[in-house]
């Protein structure tokens, strides 16, 4: 039986401005992040869609029904307003579904949501990722703050496994996690499960939603706040195919 996962977000395009004393030139440049958990994911047998997040506004399933086509949804440093404004709305004042409705109704009805952090999931910079008080938050394990949640630690700092036999951690390895240089803060639900905190708060919850079940990673799935050796660990594709695996009920 084929798993199937839609993974949205984990693009950009860096627009450069390059100045050489009197006379500048611009660069444009676009770029992925999703290599190494897409890797780690169809290691684990997962047949992963992405979406980057110049195509997600307007081809990301509006409906609950389209979204039940995968067991599973990620999304990964992509910011609400990205699924709230369908072209057709923002461009030409047509009516469109509101895609977070439409991912929360998914998960109540069964379905599978992963947030992972970066820079405009959960609250995000400058508090522009504007999931706080969504219908998306209503299905996720935490609550999230209305302000920036970054925590930047450029020093490192090393997630403390607290739940180690849980199901969605069976296959990472013991031992010390390679250390991460940031994450969102949030604050666990009530009869929510803490598997992993990092410094004092969350970094992996896991919960159920109605029929379905959530689970956040509040660090990046890749550089920067996730770096080399922590994309390269042995416990990465197990603890990726872990947590999918739960949330998707496999």
């Amino acid at each position: 039986m084929t798993k199937k996962v839609l993974i949205a977000g984990e693009s950009w395009v860096t627009h450069s401005i390059h100045t050489k004393g009197f006379d500048s030139f611009t660069t444009t440049e676009y770029n992925e992040g999703v290599r190494w958990l897409r890797a780690a994911l169809e290691q684990g047998g997962w047949q992963v869609d992405f979406l980057p997040n110049h195509l997600a506004p307007r081809e990301f399933p509006q409906t609950p029904e389209a979204l039940s086509a995968y067991d599973a949804v990620i999304l990964s440093d992509i910011g609400a307003n990205t699924l709230l404004l369908h072209p057709d709305t923002f461009v030409r004042s047509i009516p469109t579904a509101n895609r977070l409705n439409s991912i929360r109704d998914y998960v109540k009805s069964g379905g599978g949501l992963i947030m992972v952090g970066g820079y405009l999931t959960f609250q995000g910079i400058e508090a522009k990722g504007k999931w706080a008080g969504s219908p998306v938050e209503e299905a996720l394990p935490v609550t999230l703050h209305y302000h920036d949640d970054r925590v930047e630690a450029p020093e490192g700092v090393a997630p403390a496994v607290k739940q180690a036999a849980h199901p969605a951690l069976s296959g990472v390895p013991g031992g010390t996690w390679p250390a991460l240089l940031g994450y969102n803060q949030v604050m666990a639900k009530p009869g929510a499960d803490v598997l992993v905190s990092v410094g004092a708060d969350p970094l992996v919850v896991t919960g159920t939603f109605g029929k379905g079940r959530s689970a956040v990673f509040t660090s990046d799935c890749g550089p920067h706040w996730a770096p080399p050796p922590f994309c390269d660990w042995a416990g990465y594709a197990p603890l990726w195919n872990g947590i999918t695996n739960w949330v998707a009920g496999q």
